[in-house]
């Protein structure tokens, strides 16, 4: 009970703290950045920051769909992943989570809503049908309200392209690539087992970097899914029950 509670408190800490660095630089960036010629390639980095802080925020909300941030918890889960995933890009959690939960159902087959069985080698059409799946004309339209209010509360279009829209594409790129793709493509060599997952032999600073160690770990994701994204690395130290 006490690890639990633990474990509970450590992940809305980095909950927060990931949540509180995308508010900070969305509304500073948003509301209060100027362009100029010197300050571009802070405005680079920043949007870079921006990217990875987006991909957390995602992370955060997988870490809702299956209960893990706050285990028992539905509607606190609920809640805090609904938040995430509509600052990230207007999401709804109401239909990614049983999504997600499909995917984990049969992984890597053609009843995988985020598998490509068309072309499950080619990255290139799998990210248009990935795309396709995730940017829905109801979240287009939720995007078009934010930033018509963006607007008429002082932003720049600009700065809502730069700081919101370009992350946010940015960060479902990198989730594409190292939680999904990568992961879940058909190789000669087969996979491990019916999870049809592969882990990649990033180093721990790296798997944070590149995806939260949805990378370096996915395999181990699938072998335990209840497990938080920032324990995942001792899974492989200690294996996880299958």
């Amino acid at each position: 009970m006490i690890a639990a509670r633990r474990d509970t408190g450590i992940g809305l800490a980095l909950a927060a703290a990931i949540a509180g660095g995308w508010v900070t630089l969305h509304v500073a960036g948003v509301f209060l950045w100027t362009w100029h010629v010197a300050t571009v390639p802070l405005a680079a980095a920043l949007i870079l920051v921006q990217a990875w802080l987006s991909t957390g925020l995602f992370i955060v909300a997988h870490d809702c769909m299956h209960g893990s941030l706050v285990p028992g918890r539905r509607r606190a889960n609920t809640v805090i992943g609904t938040l995430c995933l509509g600052a990230y890009a207007a999401l709804s959690y109401a239909t990614l989570h049983p999504k997600h939960h499909a995917h984990h159902a049969a992984p890597g087959t053609a009843s995988d809503p985020d598998f490509h069985a068309d072309a499950p080698r080619r990255m290139v059409p799998w990210f248009a049908s990935f795309f396709r799946s995730y940017y829905t004309h109801g979240q287009i339209a939720r995007i078009t309200v934010v930033a018509i209010a963006y607007l008429l509360a002082g932003a720049s279009l600009a700065n809502i392209v730069a700081f919101w829209a370009v992350p946010a594409l940015l960060a479902l790129v990198q989730l594409f690539v190292f939680g999904t793709f990568l992961p879940h493509r058909h190789e000669d060599r087969p996979f491990a087992d019916a999870h049809n997952a592969r882990s990649n032999g990033l180093s721990p600073a790296a798997s944070l970097l590149t995806c939260f160690h949805f990378g370096a770990y996915h395999h181990e994701h699938h072998l335990s899914p209840r497990t938080p994204w920032w324990r995942l690395p001792r899974l492989r130290m200690r294996p996880a029950p299958r």
